[in-house]
């Protein structure tokens, strides 16, 4: 596996795979890698000619008192991770040269970004936004791999590739789950075993509500609610910040379900904040007013 840490010598590289006729599979991280973000290299390896991952905690992303410097960092295992699943390439760039000295600029990508996640982490869609402009910019990958767990991501990354004339194909895997049903995240390493166990039930709550909408509960306040009571009924989760159902497409909240909808959840367990989300299609003989 080539470790590349410049962007220039990055953008050389691959631009000459292109030219010799070669797919770019690329898979942006933050690192602390899991099996999720292995889910989505064998993917990029098995659809591609060329694998790369880029490991790069983006200080852009994080609020001011948000986790940027506790964020769990293991560089060393996750070189041993890639290297087993034999990724050809690991951009691995550092600030000074993501963001020189000057750097002024911003990509935002309006209305998708303030809803959901982004109501509660103002800017952080933004910083999102703007790094993996500069990452698809550096690789210049044929297709990008997104993990469905971070749906509001993956929603405005599509957006961004289609509003900028990208020519990158954004593919969503599915959510990578413990045997538990927990998503996994590199931020459950801050959890404590009873925090852990709790952090279960945000699961069974889209289970349900999922369940509930297929049986033909289609009014979203009825459903709001099931999940509220599911995740508020857990003592350790100190903030809801939201549960219910969304317009896949805009993230607006429905009102009713009348066709495919995301379940969403994003609870605080201590300082920790965790999401998850499913897809789900009320019964075929449902009747919505």
């Amino acid at each position: 596996m080539e470790i590349i840490r410049i962007p220039m010598i990055m953008r050389e590289v691959t631009m000459t795979e292109r030219i010799r006729g070669k797919t770019i599979g690329f898979v942006p991280t933050m690192g602390a890698l899991h099996e999720g973000h292995l889910s989505l290299v064998r993917m990029a390896k098995g659809e591609n000619n060329i694998s790369v991952v880029s490991i790069y905690v983006n200080p852009k992303q994080f609020g001011p008192a948000e986790d940027f410097l506790k964020y769990p960092r293991d560089t060393e295992g996750d070189i041993e991770k890639l290297a087993g699943e034999g990724v050809d390439i690991l951009f691995l760039p550092d600030d000074p040269h993501m963001y020189l000295e000057d750097f002024t600029t911003q990509v935002k990508v309006e209305g998708l970004s303030e809803r959901l996640c982004g109501f509660f982490r103002p800017g952080h869609f933004t910083g999102v936004a703007t790094v993996v402009t500069k990452l698809f910019n550096i690789v210049i990958p044929h297709k990008a791999y997104f993990g469905q767990k971070d749906y509001q991501q993956t929603v405005i990354i599509k957006r961004l590739v289609k509003d900028l004339n990208m020519n990158v194909e954004i593919v969503v895997c599915p959510t990578v789950r413990e045997k538990d049903g927990v998503a996994m995240s590199s931020r459950n390493a801050y959890l404590l075993k009873e925090e852990r166990q709790a952090a279960t039930a945000i699961y069974s709550c889209l289970q349900e509500a999922s369940k509930a909408a297929r049986s033909g509960t289609t009014d979203v306040k009825e459903l709001k609610r099931l999940m509220e009571n599911i995740l508020c009924a857990v003592p350790l989760f100190s903030h809801v910040q939201y549960a219910s159902a969304y317009n896949p497409e805009t993230l607006e909240e429905l009102e009713k379900i009348k066709g495919e909808a995301l379940l969403a959840v994003a609870v605080k367990i201590g300082n920790t904040r965790l999401i998850d989300n499913l897809m789900v299609v009320p019964a075929r003989n449902t009747i919505v007013y």
